[in-house]
This record gives structure tokens, C-alpha cells and sequence, in this order.
């Protein structure tokens, strides 16, 4: 006879805790976890609570020995970065987790949560949850505090423009805004033939001479002092010096080329006038309408100078105005302007209107001039001109008057403008009444110069009405659809931020 027997389950066996008698499992120390624990505190040695510095200005962290990181709050980086402060003594345990604890962005507190696991006691394995405070301590880095100061620099880029008239200067300054060439500068210093940018660094300045490159004709020199020195470890400390000139000759100015350079241009007349700097010199034959653009090599190689001072410029009323249809164009002639109109003028000076004397010339206005319309010009008759090339040239081939731009009531488009500009943060040694009557003309050259304005960010002035974007006089007006709307950040009653913009 069989008997079924059911089969034995074999369970571990438990032992008592060697301290306190409670059933256990088998362990190499045989005791339990609360006794062990007890006896044996793993994370000693661990720092509770370090200081982490941390920079307000450029919102960085500080990673010894000597480097300053970008770190968003809760991110694997600066979990990384915190880890790192604590390394040494994390190297004696097994690191098996570790996250952040939330707390209050603006409690200067960071806690991390670990767990770690150590050998002990006969080959136990233990494992251990526990918290470390880091306290964040304001710390100004060096970057920050040598903008703050003001006086430390490594190197300066000075402009430099042997002129009387700052237009270039006015461009150049929109321009620098538009791409955030500004943003690494210290300090930048406006003088009376210039600007000074200084830098902490001699990368960043050379990344604005070649940037000035770009955008205007230029050439530099390079130069660099001596402030101190290492012997022991071979280490210099420069301070670097930047000298950038910009091409003599600004819009609306009256030139005389070389006959070699302006047989190279097209078999121009050497008189021409400058319609536009950008990065190259625009010029225009008023006789002709043929137009070439000069770089700034080009113009080292063959300087010119301007004829006349801006402040020369004589107001002409227009008696008879004719349109030239046919042009003759000599052999081997380079471009002509679509945007220009050919014309023969008679002009009378409105100082001399009690005389019967008048003036004839051509023009490259003939779209703009009407009988009875004011316009601006130079005087070559009753000017002494000292130039090496006008003295050259034969009487007959100077034009008596060179006509530069249409006048315009300046007051009434200085108040219809519905439009601003911005402007670079600078230190200046003196402002005069002549500076603002420069930047006027500025403002003017933008509004009857589109190529010009598509370089410049222009914002809306919310303080003068909308209108029409020409006047009854006809005078040129930036369009609505150019201008920006201008950002302000406005602060509200309960300390936050929030982007506000201006209609």
C-alpha cells in the first residue's frame, strides 16, 4: 500500500540579532540593519552642508579651480557640478543615486539627495539615504567685476575719421547695435574724431576690427605693451591697441578723383559727388549718372579727399529745369544709375536774389527738381578749392554748381517724424549744438535713403501720430511698415517682470 506524502518546503533559517535577539535572516555580521546602523555611520566623512558661489551679474556657478559655468536649476549639470564639491569624499562609498530636493528658487538653498552604498562588517553590505545641503553665496566673477570696474581692459579698438561730418559715425553706430557688437565692450568712449571700445579680452576686439571691416571701408594697425611679465612660468600679460580709420569721405560730399583712378572706373569725370558709404564708397557722375563703387583698398592705393565742408553748402532756388533723355556715353563707360534722372538746371542763389546772376549746371536730381524748389549745393566758382587734383584739371571740365539734395522745411519734418533710433550706451566728453544738427542730417539721409535704412533697425515713436508717409511739400518719410515695435520690460506691483509693447 502507498502512501502519498506531500513534498517539504525548505525555508532559511533565522538566527537572533547578537545585540538585541530579533529574528533575523542570515547575514556575514548577524546583526540587524537598525543595530547595525546603529554601530556603523556610512556617510561619515560626508560634508551636510557645503557653499557653492555663485554670480548674480552673468548668472554662473563657480567650478574650481578657476572656471565659472551656466547651469539651469535642477539640471544634470549642476547636479554634476555639485557632485564635484563632495568628490573626495564620494570616493570612498558607492555612489547609487543622487537628485535634487525642491526648494524655493530665492531660499540660496540647493539640496541633493544621495544614495550610497559601503562594505562593513564581515563583507554586510549597507545602504544609506541621506540629504546634503548646498548654500549659495554670492560671488562676483572676474569677468563681472573688471565690467564693473570700469578701468580694467585688455585691449581697445579706437575708431578713428579724419572728418568733419559724422555720418559715418551715426551709421556705424546702427549697425553696431543691430548685430550686438556692443555686448562684450567694458566701456566705450566717444571723443571728438571717434569711439573707443574697450575689451577684457583681445579676441573679442578683433573680432570688431574685422566686423568694422565688413561694414565700412576701413584699415588698422596693430600694436600691443608690455605690463608684466612671469619668468618662471613664461607668461606675458599685453595690453592690445587697436587703430582703425575709417575712409575720409562721407554722403553728400563733393569729390575730385585721380584721372588714373577714374579712367579705371569707367572713363568718369573726376568730379563726383558720394551718395552712400556703406562698405564701400557710392559715387555718382552728376553729368553723366555713371556710378562706381570704390573699396577701401582701392581708395588707399588712390586717396581723394572732399572739396567742400558740409558746412559750405549753399541754398540754390531752381529757375528752369530740364530732363536730358539722350546721354552720350563715351567708350569703355561703366554702369548708370536706374534710381537717377539726368537734368540741366538754371539755379539762383537765394542770397543773391536781389541780382540777376545765375548758375547753370547738371544734375543727377532731374527726378526730384521742379521750377521754384529750394536746393543744396556747393559753390565751385566763388570757392577756393586746394586740391592737388582740381588744380590739374582745365577750367572748363569744373562745373560751376554741384547740387547735392533737395531742401526741405527741416522743423516740420522733424516734427511729423514719427519714428526713433536707439542709441550706444557711451561715455562723451562734450556735446555742442553741431552734434545735433549732424544727427538730423543722419535722420534725413534715412528717410530719402531706402538701401540705407535696410541696414538700421528702426523703432515706432508711439508719442507722435500715424500719418501719411509724404508730406504736402512731398518730403520723404520712413513707411510704417519698416519701423519696429520698440520692447520695453516693465515691472509689476508684485516684483515680477513681463514684456511690454509699445503701440
Amino acid at each position: 500500500m502507498e502512501y502519498m506524502t506531500e513534498p517539504v518546503k525548505h525555508t532559511p533559517g533565522h538566527i537572533l540579532c547578537c545585540d538585541c535577539g530579533v529574528p533575523i535572516s542570515p547575514n556575514p555580521a548577524n546583526i540587524c540593519v537598525a543595530c547595525l546602523r546603529s554601530k556603523v555611520d556610512i556617510s561619515q566623512g560626508i560634508p551636510k552642508q557645503v557653499f557653492i558661489s555663485f554670480c548674480k551679474q552673468c548668472q554662473r556657478y563657480f567650478q574650481p579651480p578657476a572656471t565659472w559655468v551656466q547651469c539651469a536649476l535642477e539640471s544634470r549639470d549642476l547636479l554634476a557640478l555639485c557632485l564635484k564639491k563632495i568628490k573626495a569624499p564620494l570616493s570612498k562609498v558607492r555612489l547609487v543615486d543622487a537628485s535634487f530636493v525642491w526648494t524655493e528658487p530665492h531660499s540660496k538653498r540647493l539640496k541633493v539627495k544621495l544614495t550610497i552604498q559601503k562594505e562593513v562588517m564581515n563583507g554586510a553590505i549597507l545602504q544609506q539615504v541621506f540629504v546634503v545641503d548646498y548654500v549659495v553665496q554670492p560671488q562676483m566673477c572676474g569677468d563681472c567685476h573688471r565690467v564693473e570696474a570700469k578701468d580694467f581692459w585688455k585691449a581697445v579698438v579706437q575708431v578713428r575719421q579724419k572728418t568733419l561730418h559724422k555720418k559715418t559715425f551715426y551709421y556705424l553706430e546702427q549697425l553696431i547695435l543691430k548685430y550686438g557688437m556692443h555686448q562684450n565692450t567694458l566701456r566705450i568712449k566717444e571723443i571728438h574724431d571717434g569711439l573707443d571700445f574697450y575689451y577684457s579680452s583681445k579676441q573679442h576686439a578683433q573680432k570688431m576690427v574685422e566686423f568694422l571691416q565688413c561694414t565700412v571701408p576701413t584699415r588698422y594697425k596693430a600694436s600691443q605693451r608690455l605690463i608684466s611679465q612671469d619668468i618662471h612660468s613664461n607668461t606675458y600679460n599685453y595690453k592690445s591697441t587697436f587703430s582703425v580709420e575709417i575712409v575720409p569721405i562721407c554722403k553728400d560730399n563733393v569729390v575730385c578723383l585721380s584721372p588714373k583712378l577714374a579712367q579705371s572706373l569707367g572713363n568718369m569725370n573726376q568730379i563726383c559727388v558720394c551718395i552712400r558709404v556703406t562698405s564701400v564708397i557710392h559715387l555718382i557722375d552728376p553729368n553723366t549718372l555713371q556710378v562706381a563703387d570704390i573699396d577701401g583698398n582701392t581708395f588707399w592705393s588712390h586717396p581723394f579727399n572732399s572739396l567742400c565742408h558740409p558746412k559750405q553748402l549753399e541754398e540754390f532756388i531752381v529757375m528752369e529745369c530740364s530732363v536730358v533723355r539722350d546721354i552720350k556715353r563715351s567708350a569703355g563707360a561703366g554702369m548708370i544709375s536706374k534710381k537717377h534722372t539726368l537734368g540741366e538746371v538754371w539755379v539762383q542763389k537765394t542770397s543773391e536774389m536781389n541780382t540777376d546772376k545765375q548758375y547753370f549746371c547738371r544734375t543727377h536730381l532731374g527726378h526730384l527738381l521742379n521750377p521754384g524748389d529750394l536746393v543744396l549745393g556747393f559753390d565751385l566758382v566763388n570757392c577756393n578749392l586746394n586740391d592737388e587734383h582740381v588744380n590739374k584739371m582745365k577750367s572748363d571740365r569744373v562745373p560751376d554748381v554741384v547740387l547735392i539734395k533737395k531742401s526741405y522745411d527741416r522743423t516740420k519734418r522733424q516734427r511729423r517724424r514719427n519714428w526713433k533710433l536707439k542709441e550706444l550706451a557711451r561715455d562723451r566728453e562734450n556735446v555742442d549744438t553741431d552734434d545735433e544738427r549732424q544727427y538730423q542730417d543722419f535722420l534725413e539721409d534715412l528717410e530719402e535713403d531706402e538701401a540705407i535704412r535696410k541696414n538700421v533697425n528702426i523703432y515706432r515713436d508711439s508719442t507722435i501720430p500715424v500719418e501719411s508717409d509724404t508730406d504736402d511739400e512731398g518730403a520723404p518719410r520712413v513707411s510704417l511698415a519698416e519701423m519696429l515695435e520698440d520692447l520695453h520690460i516693465s515691472q509689476d506691483a508684485t516684483g515680477g517682470t513681463h514684456p511690454v509693447i509699445s503701440n
